[in-house]
């Protein structure tokens, strides 16, 4: 008569190889989350620069309609009272909300607007300004995301009140992606790029230090 082997025993991880596993996914981690995070950020800068782009084609069709005169400074949007971009090119709200600015998105005239047109194409282009009228479009700021940073970053724009872009990015302490390096930009000539940012001391570039930024990227449209 055979006798049955015994059961095989089971060996339980002691606390070392825990300790081990334990710390090989805390590595894998401090690896993986700083990458996912940087990938969310340029997805969101890229979303926030193509927000810009649709924003520019919307305005040169309006543009063409209005004799390339500007709407005015705190509608441009548009609301149900005073249509302008909204509604009737454009169908949603929702392409004047950076994906940066975290308030609820919605479909009314209290719909977050999180850019703003640069308050020189008002103060510097007169009462009905005029894009023709522009001496550099290429290098002349047109719009940018517009808050105020903080304890946190505060978005105040909306469909009935998108205050102007001030000069030198006033109110702006940090860009925002690339840690706060960068701020994207739509340009009078409805090219969008990613600028260094830097509050400026003139009214420059975010990072312009000159009294006169003639070939530069600049804020005042008569020049």
């Amino acid at each position: 008569m055979t006798k049955s082997s015994p059961p095989p025993v089971e060996r339980a991880f002691t606390l070392i190889e825990i300790l081990v596993v334990m710390a090989i996914i805390i590595g894998l981690a401090a690896i993986l989350i700083p990458s996912l995070r940087s990938a969310l950020e340029s997805a969101k800068a890229t979303k926030d620069l193509s927000n810009l782009r649709q924003i520019g084609a919307l305005m040169q069709v309006y543009l063409n309609d209005k004799d390339q005169v500007l709407p005015a400074t705190a509608t441009w949007t548009g609301t149900s009272g005073t249509p302008v971009l909204y509604p009737k090119y454009v169908g949603s709200r929702r392409v004047f909300q950076s994906p940066f600015d975290k308030r609820p998105a919605l479909e009314t005239d209290l719909a977050p607007v999180s850019y703003s047109i640069n308050t020189n194409m008002y103060a510097k282009l007169g009462a009905n300004p005029n894009m023709l009228n522009i001496v550099s479009p290429a290098a002349s700021f047109f719009m940018a995301p517009t808050y105020t940073d903080g304890a946190t970053r505060t978005w105040a724009g909306t469909a009935t009140s998108a205050p102007d872009l001030p000069v030198g990015g006033t109110g702006e302490t940090t860009g925002t992606h690339r840690s706060g390096k960068t701020i994207n930009v739509l340009f009078c000539d409805w090219h969008t790029e990613g600028v260094t940012f830097g509050p400026a001391g003139t009214a420059g570039t975010f990072k312009d230090t000159t009294s006169n930024p003639l070939g530069l990227k600049h804020w005042d449209p008569t020049k």
